[in-house]
């Protein structure tokens, strides 16, 4: 019988352990995924409609990129035999609570992001939305009843320490004119993620993990294109324009690797979530704030790297550490 349970726990030890890796690579992609996408924001067909209004651009590029993420998550659950499922699972209430964490976390979170890297740049934007593990740990106390331990009250603290850090210096505004509003949309991001994350913690035991990120996909996309284009007064047909335009860009190509990056890592993502908890999932995924200055200094040649911004980041990723929990204990196994 002890030689049965300690199989078990090695068993589930073992799970657990390969959603923490889960969670890193996922950070890693998410980071490279947003380096990669913001170099397209300044580029033709783009940037011909930067002028037309604040959020042309970054809804455009969002609801572009929801689209590739939409059709490369299809194909993997399609050839791992899971694509049928989709109208099946989105019929039951676990697939309605999943659809509408992707609302938080798509529409909402998505635009803040992308908004974010268009006016505030990739670094500052991926060290700010860093906060949102924090604000999961929170919601996650008042909805999901989960403890909050004295460390993660400490790490939360730190999150919120490192965004400031890293936005005490603002760059001048030559560079970023509409920085403070590029803020505010990091901020969105931030409060739509953290809610995804709970959301979908309590809607994923019941689905399994590649079809949920499929059907968020999927879900995004098409609030974005059957609802935020043309709800935007003006927009609609500018914004459908640029859509179709941006189809004969080779610079699409560029948002193409991007969104199929960003796709993969929410499929790591989703399934760190399943595996580890959500805190512990949101903890390590955010280590894209890191991996952002990274590849941000690998691949943007003419951007700079500021002291802040390295510390901030730092500082961000050590609380969200510490919001999922001492070292000695992070390969425990989720509890539900």
């Amino acid at each position: 019988m002890v030689s049965i349970k300690n199989s078990l726990f090695q068993k589930n030890l073992r799970y657990a352990k390969k959603g923490i890796i889960f969670g890193v690579i996922s950070g890693m992609l998410w980071g490279l995924g947003g380096v990669v996408i913001s170099l397209g924001f300044d580029k033709e067909p783009f940037i011909s409609y930067a002028n037309l209004g604040l959020y042309i651009v970054p809804l455009v590029i969002a609801c572009l990129t929801d689209a590739f993420a939409a059709i490369t998550t299809l194909f993997i659950n399609i050839y791992n035999g899971k694509a049928k499922e989709y109208v099946r699972v989105i019929k039951t209430k676990p697939g309605k609570i999943i659809c509408l964490a992707s609302v938080f976390g798509g529409p909402l979170a998505m635009s803040g992001y992308y908004i974010g890297l268009n006016y505030a740049g990739p670094f500052y934007t991926m060290a700010i939305t860093a906060i949102y593990p924090a604000v999961g740990a929170i919601l996650s106390r008042i909805f999901l009843k989960e403890k909050i331990s004295k460390n993660a009250w400490i790490g939360i603290m730190f999150c919120v320490i490192g965004a400031i850090v890293v936005t005490y210096v603002a760059p001048t505004g030559e560079i970023y004119p509409n920085f403070k509003l590029g803020i505010i949309a990091c901020l969105v991001a931030t409060l739509g993620w953290g809610i995804e994350g709970v959301i979908c913690a309590y809607g994923m035991d019941l689905v399994d993990p590649d079809l949920a990120i499929g059907i968020r996909w999927v879900t995004s996309f098409s609030v974005y294109f059957l609802f935020i284009l043309p709800f935007v007064k003006g927009f609609s047909t500018i914004g459908y324009e640029l859509l179709i335009k941006s189809f004969t860009s080779p610079w699409t190509f560029i948002l193409l690797a991007g969104a199929i990056v960003n796709a993969i890592s929410y499929f790591l993502y989703y399934s760190a979530i399943n595996m580890t908890g959500v805190s512990r999932a949101l903890a390590l995924m955010i280590t894209y704030a890191l991996w952002g200055v990274v590849f941000g200094w690998l691949f943007s040649g003419s951007a700079t790297i500021t002291l802040n911004i390295i510390i901030g980041a730092i500082i961000t990723v050590i609380g969200a550490g510490l919001v999922a929990g001492k070292p000695s204990e992070i390969i425990n196994i989720r509890e539900n």
